[in-house]
Formats: C-alpha cells, structure tokens, sequence
C-alpha cells in the first residue's frame, strides 16, 4: 500500500506540469493582461505600467515566466496578485479550506441519501418507491446548478430562516466560540444542501443498476440457498459489491463537485476557491489562476488517490502493493 501511494504521489508530478503549462499557455493566449486594463486609467502613468510590468517579468516570453513561476512554486511562492494586492498563498489558504468544507458537506448529503435509496429502488424494482426514486432521480440530474442555487436564496429571502449570502454575518467578530461555530453552520445548510441534492440523482441510478446487477450474480443466489438470511445477503453479499463501482467514481464525483460548488459559491457569495477563480480569469490576474488551478488540481489528484484506496480497503481481490 505505501508503495503505491509514493507512486501516485510521484505520477502527479507530470500530471500537474502537464495542467500548469497548458493553463499557463491558455491564459497568455489572451489578448492583454491585468496590467493592460490599468493603462486605460488616465491617473496611472504609462512609465509606472511599465515598471511594473518589468517587475514581475510580464515583458518576457511566456515561457520565461511560465519557469520562473515554477521555481517560485518549488519555494511555495505562488506570486502576487494584482486584483487584491496580497500575496496568492494567502488568498488561496483563506479560501480553500471554504471550498473543502463544502464540498466534503455536499458528498456526504448525497451519498448518505442515494447510497440507501439506490440499494432499496433496486429492492422494490418497479414499484411506486422506485418510480418517486427515479423521478427524484431525473430531477436532480436535470437541474442546473445555478437555478437551484438562485431557488435556494429566494427561499431564504422569502422565509428568514436561513443567511442570503457570505459564509459569516455582519457580527460574527463579536460572538462567542459556539456561536461563531453555529453561525458558521447556518450559513452553510443552504449552499451545501444545493451541491448535495445536485449530486445525488446520478449516485442513485448508478447504486440501483449495480445492485440490480449483483443480485442476479450466483454468488448471491448460493448464499440463499445456504440458508443465510436475506438481510445478512444483502449487505454483507451484495452490497459491497455494488457499490465498488462507485467508490471508483469518487474522484470524479470531488471534480464535479468542485466545477458545480463554483457557480454556488457564486450564486451565495461564498468565498471559497471556485469563485477566486472566475474573478481572477475575468481581471487577467495571471498568477491569482495559476495558483487556483495548481490547488484544484491537487485537490482533484488527491481526491482519485483517496478513492482508489477505499476501493482496496472494500475489495479484497483488489491488490495495491
């Protein structure tokens, strides 16, 4: 097992130059720069744009810059950003663990609830249950993000009972530990709830065909005919089983979670990575995206590793070593 993991963690080395390069170039594709948006500002001296363009190397081929941005990342210097004027490290480290948070909330609400109602759709194939399932299914597959996020602040609005925006209210700095803590949690039902329900509709048909699957497989009808109760069949038999396949999927599930949390943070005013993002594409802040997707894309590695070994954790006959 160990080996295994330094030989993901050795394998992402290419994979993350691979991502930086290609973002890197994408982003120089661009016509103009942060820094060209500032020319258009009468008051700003076209020698001071200059000046700064020297120092931080925007005057260099792209390549140039490309390298010396690596060797910066070796140093964990991930540059500067010149929408905020900090640091980038500081920006992402305030924003990531935001981004975790609820995507971490949002895969535990699905997979806490499509996990069982895929194993009992399955079970009561074609009865009422599996076709309210299934439409509960379909629904959440075929609702945009956006719309259920822009539904979820207009509930707020109209009810009170939760926050319309931010991840704090206006008098977080005073409240005591608990309620900061609760404060915390209550601006996080609605947008963790939206990414949850979001996700749980493909999770669902996906648990149901598996185990619909499995349970036609011999093994399962043996142990029936050993005697073994159905409840000891079902989840000690078939489920673990069933659910292999998806445990598979997990890293891509972290990556869409993490595509859909951005337009949610959005939507909620959520200051989390997803949304660091877009507004540094949208004012050209080159090492502000740079820095973003570097952390995403570790994020996303880490997310496949972390599947694969719950995957030789839940399957035996899987060998990692």
């Amino acid at each position: 097992m160990t080996n295994y993991i330094l030989r993901r963690l050795f394998h992402m080395i290419p994979l993350l130059l691979g991502v930086t390069v290609l973002s890197f170039a994408i982003m120089k594709l661009a016509p103009g720069d942060f820094l060209t948006q500032m020319a258009l500002n009468p008051q700003i001296a076209p020698e001071t744009i200059e000046l700064i363009r020297r120092q931080f190397g925007l005057d260099q081929p792209w390549y140039v810059q490309y390298w010396k941005w690596l060797i910066g990342i070796l140093q964990f210097d991930f540059g500067y950003s010149f929408t905020y004027r900090v640091p980038v490290s500081a920006l992402i480290l305030e924003r990531v663990g935001n981004t975790l948070i609820l995507s971490i909330g949002a895969a535990f609400i699905s997979w806490a609830a499509a996990l069982p109602l895929g194993v009992y759709s399955a079970l009561y194939q074609n009865t009422r249950f599996d076709r309210i399932a299934s439409f509960f299914s379909f629904t959440t597959i075929s609702v945009p993000s956006f719309f259920l996020s822009l539904l979820g602040i207009f509930i707020a609005a109209k009810t009170g009972w939760f926050p319309t925006g931010g991840a704090v209210s206006a008098n977080y700095s005073s409240l005591d530990m608990f309620g900061k803590l609760f404060d915390r949690l209550h601006h996080l039902i609605l947008p963790v709830l939206v990414l949850g329900f979001i996700g749980t509709g493909s999770l669902v048909r996906q648990m149901r065909s598996n185990f619909l699957e499995v349970m036609r497989q011999p093994y399962a009808t043996t142990a029936r005919a050993k005697g073994l109760p159905e409840h000891i069949v079902i989840w000690k038999h078939i489920f673990p089983n069933a659910v292999n396949p998806l445990i598979t999927l997990l890293g891509f599930e972290i990556a869409s979670l993490l595509s859909g949390a951005a337009l949610t943070e959005i939507v909620f005013s959520w200051p989390g990575l997803g949304r660091l993002i877009l507004e540094a594409v949208m004012s050209y802040d080159l090492y502000l995206v740079m820095g973003s997707l570097f952390m995403g894309t570790i994020l996303l590695i880490m997310g496949n590793l972390i599947s694969d070994i719950l995957l030789a954790f839940m399957d035996p006959r899987i060998k990692l070593g």
